[in-house]
C-alpha cells in the first residue's frame, strides 16, 4: 500500500524530465532580471536632469556636515557588531525549521539541535568572555 503523501502527489522520480517542466522556472528567472532593470531603467528615463550643489551635500539629521562623508572612519566595533548579528540570526533560523518538524524528528532531532545550541551558546559566551560586546 502506498503512503498517503504519495498519492497526493505522485512521484515522477523515474521517467526523464521534458523541457516544458522547467519552463516555469525559466520564466520566473526571466521575471526576475527583467524586473529590476525595468525599474532602473524607468528611473533613469525620469529622473531630474538639473545639478543642484545642494543634493550633492551630506546630510546629517538637519545638521551642517561637519567633514566630508568619505573622511568619516567607524570603529571596527560597528563591524564586529554587525558580523556577530549576522551569524546569530542565522543560526536562530535554523531554528524554525526544527520546530515546525519537531513530532517527526522525534529524540533524534531533540539531541541534534540540543548539540546545535550548545554550540550557539558557547560561541555566545566565547564572543562575551573577549569583551566583544562591551562599548567601554
Amino acid at each position: 500500500m502506498r503512503p498517503e503523501w504519495e498519492t497526493r502527489f505522485p512521484c515522477s522520480c523515474n521517467r526523464a524530465a521534458s523541457a516544458t517542466e522547467f519552463l516555469p522556472i525559466l520564466v520566473f528567472a526571466l521575471l526576475a532580471a527583467a524586473l529590476p532593470l525595468a525599474t532602473i531603467l524607468i528611473a533613469r528615463a525620469l529622473q531630474s536632469r538639473k545639478p543642484n550643489p545642494a543634493k550633492l551635500e551630506p546630510y546629517e539629521c538637519g545638521i551642517e556636515a561637519t567633514t566630508f562623508a568619505l573622511d568619516t572612519r567607524f570603529s571596527v566595533r560597528y563591524f564586529l557588531i554587525a558580523v556577530l548579528f549576522v551569524v546569530f540570526d542565522v543560526e536562530t533560523i535554523f531554528l524554525f525549521p526544527w520546530a515546525v518538524m519537531f513530532n517527526r524528528l522525534g529524540l533524534f532531532g531533540l539531541i541534534e539541535m540540543l548539540i546545535f545550541l550548545t554550540i550557539l551558546v558557547i560561541g555566545y559566551f566565547y564572543v562575551w568572555k573577549r569583551k566583544a560586546l562591551d562599548w567601554a
